[in-house]
């Protein structure tokens, strides 16, 4: 009876191990990424967090645009940061319909 499911047992300090180490792995690798400064500029004109929502929002047309034409971006660079980040996060996921895509149940089912 060494597999029980009870707090304590064997299967669940193997599963909290494996979910630790998981998340250790996530940690280490994170620590990996970095910008480039050259990416990032506080000039007036570059594209910052309107035009990341935009350009998150356009992103699938883009893409495949992009695989045929080289003149085709998907990301803009140089941008400002942060919050061209951020809008093109809430572009791909809130308007591209990431989130509603995603779900299981549609209040139409």
């Amino acid at each position: 009876m060494a597999q029980t499911d009870k707090s304590g047992s064997p299967l669940a300090r193997a599963t909290a191990a494996r979910v630790l180490a998981a998340g250790a792995l996530v940690l280490f690798l994170s620590a990996c990424a970095s910008q480039i400064d050259a990416g990032v500029s506080a000039e007036p004109h570059v594209p910052g967090f309107w035009w990341g929502l935009w350009h998150g929002f356009i992103f699938p047309w883009s893409w495949i645009g992009s695989l045929f034409r080289p003149d085709i971006a998907v990301y803009a660079v140089p941008n400002s940061g942060g919050w061209y980040d951020f809008g093109f996060f809430l572009g791909i996921t809130v308007l591209g319909g990431g989130s509603f895509f995603g779900s299981k149940r549609r209040s139409g089912d």
